[in-house]
């Protein structure tokens, strides 16, 4: 596959690049100080999540100028223009931002790139950590750990009945969450903010990260593909995989990651 004339997996390094070079840009401000704002739907905004737009945004149009970006901190593109987009880059400058500001590191750099409502192509970076999680179709998912060379990373078979891992998120939990984990019974949960919980569940370290409640497409697309890309799935409450751009609203339906979709899991998650 090429996209903008240059094979996708040749994109992934320059990609990678950028998300860090965000990164660094992220961690200056976190190190410095910064204001916080409030947007419209109440949610916060910090200098270090403009910053990193940006960078990304003019980053990406210098990568490949052909493929339209969507961006959180850029949204508002009427479906009625991006319904044409065969191709585009979905962009979170910074996953997590009640986590920035809390300070406990839980935040991250999401890019994707959608082609035909799928994601074909993510990274997700975690700068206090300086850890990259990419991946590209067909070409598997990896991790990078600061300067060490990039390991493949695969999901773990599982079952609900082997005491599983559960990654929760630390400020959204609810009863929708609170009742799967009942007719699970005994596990162990990880509480973790930004889209670094799907990452887990690729490496192999959890096994289902579920989320009820509201997000956005560009919190889960970059992670979507190295869950894919890893083995795992990224599906709705019905079992469906989820996509992209399908629909005037940028929010998705409650959703799934798991490593190992397999019957047993099935039954669970499909219970009313």
């Amino acid at each position: 596959m090429k996209i903008d004339n240059i094979p996708l997996a040749e994109l992934v390094n320059p990609v990678c690049k950028i998300a860090k070079q965000a990164g660094l840009e992220i961690m200056r401000i976190y190190e410095e100080g910064f204001e916080i704002e409030e947007k419209q739907d109440s949610s916060p905004l910090t200098s270090a999540d403009l910053a990193s737009h940006r960078l990304i945004i003019d980053s990406l149009h210098d990568l490949t100028p052909n493929i339209p970006i969507l961006s959180e901190e850029s949204s508002a593109i009427p479906y009625s223009e991006r319904s044409t987009w065969s191709s585009y880059w979905l962009v979170d400058p910074l996953d997590g931002t009640r986590e920035f500001i809390k300070r406990n590191g839980e935040f991250t750099v999401n890019i994707a790139l959608i082609t035909n409502q799928t994601s074909s192509l993510g990274v997700v970076y975690i700068p206090v950590q300086d850890i990259c999680y990419f991946a590209s179709k067909g070409h598997g998912s990896f991790k990078q750990e600061q300067n060490k060379p990039a390991n493949r990373i695969k999901i773990r078979n599982s079952t609900p009945n082997n005491i599983p891992t559960i990654c929760g998120s630390r400020s959204h939990a609810g009863e929708s969450l609170r009742a799967l984990l009942t007719r699970i019974g005994k596990h162990e949960l990880i509480s973790m903010g930004s889209s670094i919980k799907m990452c887990l569940v690729a490496e192999g370290t959890a096994d289902i990260y579920p989320r009820f409640g509201p997000t956005s497409e560009w919190d889960t697309a970059a992670a979507h593909c190295v869950v894919e890309e890893a083995g795992g799935m990224l599906v709705d409450t019905e079992l469906k995989p989820l996509r992209y751009n399908t629909k005037d609203s940028l929010l998705n339906p409650s959703f799934i990651a798991i490593g190992d979709l397999n019957d047993a899991w099935r039954k669970i998650l499909s219970c009313d």
